[in-house]
């Protein structure tokens, strides 16, 4: 079977089908491009053939390129990767192109024959790119479908066309959102933008008849056309210098140059523009191969594509029957307990919410209320679709109403005693199948599990807040913890469209264990007198969203003082950590307890609006005359996550990279650009890595000693995903 085929009726128009065999969607293949050019050559060289219509034998048109394929076009190409790339690239621009021209004469472009495109519904990447070298785009009246080129988003760019194609149909400013931020949009939507060009409710036979009626002038694309110039202005043109220059401080600022997928992609444009088309789509390709040749682009296409889906498919799921919830009791109406509520009932599962006043109950519910109003006023939830939402969350004060639940998730407040007895009330009124999930963040779950009856099915779920937000949802087994109650949380992660990762039990888990030692080693850092300014743009430079003492202010100072004095008790004299709580003792004491108080390592306006890091910061801990190497600071910073995680591994709480990679991405955004904390290893190389830790060993203590199997992995060269470790550019 081919991906494309082609057949012609009597009126004169061919329609080439896109319909991948297995597939929900269509995702294109090297086999792929094969059977297109085929079916395109043959209609153009067929006389009988007045146009053509390219189209999708499924309810949408495509996902994309097989991300699957991008992840090894560079281990295809051959003892010549670069070059290898490039070829094919060119190849592929050539069949775009082929399209594009039509048969036109190059000489006075006309001789052609229009090519329409028929989106039935969402069109993705290569599967917007290939309409962009039609004439004209149609797109079914279907607000579900998505349209646009989220290449962006797994680290690379639209490298098919895509990115010349778009900057000059609509000008490097207006196409910018689409290109350097993914946006994606409904059809109506893309038509305003100047995305397609037609909404119809009937697009085929909007398109055919187009097809019978185009002229010439019809399908000589701008850029084609005598005398064209680029929307918004050429590099060299006063108002597009401006755009120019405008553009890449938005893309510096936004990525601190830590993204190489973006810089080239703005590189591609504006080198593109100052050159004829043709010429454009070379500089593209160029750019493209470049990107793939980055192992970032490996690194992020792996993580958050392949091994992403993998772990949304259930990967690391134990043998069990289906464990879909459909009643969930949650306990606590708090901020985490609202925001599970309102994640789990707009995935469709009634929910009961729980708390001691029928006042918190009730303003637990209105956290979803909030939530959906915001919707309505952004157009993306109806009044029928809200109160549908709100009539599944029960707020009450009677735990007899969690009868019926297959689900517990208990999310109150952080106290072994609190929890044992709410795990006992509730497990004498469930059925002796519903499974009991704790939502602690830093609680051991085999010393919760004692309070329960039945330790097999009791299981940790930690959410990361804003619930409705983030995607990773960190599953923890404790040591009894059985394989139903494995199987039900992964389910109901899968039910509420969030990723998991599953770890064993230890402290801190695996989330928290690599986020804390990042908090902690820049407050050791102000303490010891480097610049904060220094500390935080290191971090964001390494593509970090927030550095560590905004963090610490978002999630709070008196939380982490909370964490400091209960690791402090378990360690005892080997708690290391000393010089980090005199900080965080010090401004708890003071008042500045982060972001809620409008007072921590930052200063905040009366509406919470961070405003700088606090004058007084300077004079409480001076900054030292010398400061350090900014780089030195960057590996401080990273090594203090990177190295947990690999520890997390030898000691068996990880057992699988994936989910490490996926859960620091998700969790708290890792360097998206590396691929997670094993992938960056494998970047830079073990060897590297150890001889760097050494030297911080040495200079700053042995939090950063060499673990033994990045130690083993350095002496045999050996990588995480790989036999052989990519070593640093």
């Amino acid at each position: 079977m081919t991906d494309f085929t082609l057949t012609k009726d009597a009126d004169g128009i061919a329609t080439i089908t896109w319909d991948v065999v297995g597939k929900s969607m269509n995702v294109l293949s090297l086999e792929g491009w094969d059977d297109l050019d085929g079916c395109v050559t043959d209609a153009l060289g067929d006389d009988a053939v007045k146009g053509i219509v390219i189209t999708s034998g499924k309810d949408t048109f495509a996902g994309g390129m097989d991300l699957n394929v991008i992840a090894k076009m560079k281990a295809m190409s051959g003892d010549d990767p670069a070059a290898g790339l490039m070829d094919g690239l060119m190849k592929s621009h050539a069949i775009l192109r082929k399209i594009e021209r039509a048969n036109l004469d190059p000489k006075t472009n006309k001789g052609g024959k229009p090519v329409a495109c028929v989106l039935p519904g969402t069109a993705l990447g290569i599967g917007f790119e290939i309409p962009l070298a039609c004439h004209r785009i149609f797109a079914a009246d279907n607000p579900k479908a998505k349209i646009g080129l989220p290449e962006i988003m797994v680290g690379i760019f639209p490298g098919m066309g895509g990115t010349t194609r778009l900057a000059r149909k609509m000008g490097a400013m207006a196409a910018s959102p689409f290109l350097l931020e993914g946006k994606l949009s409904d059809p109506k939507k893309a038509k305003s933008a100047g995305l397609i060009d037609e909404v119809s409710s009937d697009p085929m036979a909007d398109a055919r008849a187009w097809v019978l009626s185009a002229t010439d002038a019809d399908i000589v694309k701008p850029w084609d056309a005598k005398g064209y110039k680029m929307p918004g202005g050429t590099p060299y043109h006063p108002a597009g210098f401006m755009t120019f220059v405008g553009a890449s401080a938005m893309v510096n600022g936004k990525t601190q140059g830590a993204f190489p997928a973006a810089k080239a992609l703005l590189s591609a444009v504006y080198e593109g523009a100052l050159v004829p088309f043709d010429t454009a789509l070379k500089i593209e390709a160029r750019w493209f191969t470049h990107v793939l040749m980055n192992p970032s682009s490996e690194a992020m296409i792996r993580s958050l594509f392949i091994n992403k889906e993998a772990l949304e498919k259930g990967a690391n799921r134990p043998d069990a029957p289906d464990q879909k919830v459909s009643k969930l009791g949650v306990i606590g109406a708090g901020m985490m307990g609202a925001g599970i509520a309102y994640v789990s009932a707009n995935a469709g599962i009634e929910v009961v919410l729980i708390d001691r006043e029928q006042a918190a109950a009730d303003k637990g519910k209105s956290y979803s209320e909030g939530i959906l109003d915001k919707g309505i006023s952004r157009k993306k939830v109806t009044e029928d679709k809200k109160a549908e939402v709100l009539s599944r969350i029960t707020a009450t004060t009677d735990l007899k109403a969690l009868e019926g639940c297959d689900l517990i998730v208990e999310a109150v407040f952080e106290d072994v005693d609190v929890k044992a007895d709410m795990t006992k009330a509730v497990e004498a009124i469930v059925g002796k199948d519903c499974i009991f999930a704790t939502n602690t963040s830093t609680l051991p779950i085999t010393e919760l599990a004692k309070a329960s009856a039945r330790p097999d099915q009791f299981i940790g779920i930690h959410f990361f807040s804003p619930v409705d937000k983030m995607l990773l949802v960190e599953i923890i087994k404790g040591k009894q913890t059985g394989d139903i109650a494995v199987a039900k949380a992964l389910d109901f992660v899968r039910q509420i469209r969030k990723t998991p990762i599953v770890v064993n039990d230890a402290r801190f888990f695996y989330a928290n264990r690599c986020i804390i030692p990042y908090i902690n080693e820049g407050i050791r850092m102000v303490a010891e007198g480097v610049s904060p300014s220094l500390i935080e743009n290191a971090a964001k430079m390494l593509g970090f969203p927030l550095g560590p003492l905004q963090l610490v202010d978002e999630t709070s100072i008196d939380l982490g003082v909370k964490i400091a004095v209960a690791t402090r008790a378990a360690m005892g004299d080997a708690y290391p950590d000393g010089a980090v709580d005199e900080v965080l003792f010090a401004f708890k004491d003071a008042g500045r307890l982060g972001k809620k108080s409008n007072a921590g390592f930052y200063d905040y306006d009366d509406k919470g609006k961070r405003q700088g890091l606090w004058q007084e910061l300077g004079t409480r801990y001076p900054e030292a005359g010398e400061q350090p190497d900014l780089h030195e600071v960057q590996n401080r910073l990273m090594f203090a996550q990177v190295l947990e995680a690999v520890r997390a591994l030898e000691e068996g709480v990880l057992e699988d990279i994936r989910e490490g990679d996926i859960g620091a991405i998700l969790g708290w955004g890792f360097a998206p650009w590396s691929g997670g904390p094993f992938s960056w290893l494998d970047i830079v190389g073990a060897a590297w890595a150890a001889d760097t830790c050494d030297a911080l060993t040495v200079k700053y203590g042995d939090r950063f000693k060499t673990p033994s199997m990045l130690r083993r992995m350095a002496e045999d060269g050996t990588a995480f995903y790989g036999d052989t470790a990519q070593q640093a550019a």
